[in-house]
């Protein structure tokens, strides 16, 4: 059974794409989209290697919020319309790492989950087989997660701790 509609921010879809691993999202969710800003945030750097994925698992899924978007000076301009897209669309869930503009969408009632809780679903469903080595591959990218909470899920799921960098 999947879990209806996701609302993606950025941080969460480059980490995903840099692990090749953008088809979660379907595989965990009935539908994905995207504001207009997360798209044009997203889209900026066309150099990057993973940029050709992430247009076209995205680009056929943008959304316009319809409303006026006055979340814009307390959180960023992609995390702002994202939460203001997920009220607009009754979402189920915003992806989102942002500890800052999560807080402030959780205090909205916004249902929201991350890379790593998004990860750990993907693990107990048996989509993917290891997180320690997506994990490295964060920290080899300059995805900020702390090696202290990756170390608490790798030792969930038996696996060998990451050591500090």
């Amino acid at each position: 059974m999947k879990n209806g509609l996701v609302i993606a921010d950025a941080g969460p879809i480059f980490s995903l794409a840099i692990i090749n691993k953008l088809k979660l999202l379907n595989e965990l969710f009935d539908e994905i989209k995207i504001s207009k800003a997360v798209w044009e945030e997203i889209t900026l750097d066309k150099s990057t290697e993973f940029y050709h994925n992430i247009e076209q698992f995205f680009k056929p899924r943008v959304s316009n919020i319809k409303g006026f978007n006055e979340l814009t000076f307390v959180m960023d301009y992609g995390e702002s319309e994202s939460v203001v897209l997920y009220k607009e669309l009754n979402a189920d869930f915003l992806l989102i790492d942002d500890k800052k503009a999560r807080e402030i969408a959780e205090n909205f009632d916004i249902k929201c989950i991350g890379t790593l809780g998004l990860l750990a679903v993907a693990k107990d469903k048996g989509l993917i087989n290891e997180l320690r080595p997506i994990f490295k591959t964060f920290l080899e990218n300059n995805r900020y997660y702390s090696v202290k909470l990756l170390n608490k899920l790798l030792e969930k799921y038996n696996e060998l701790k990451i050591k500090q960098p």
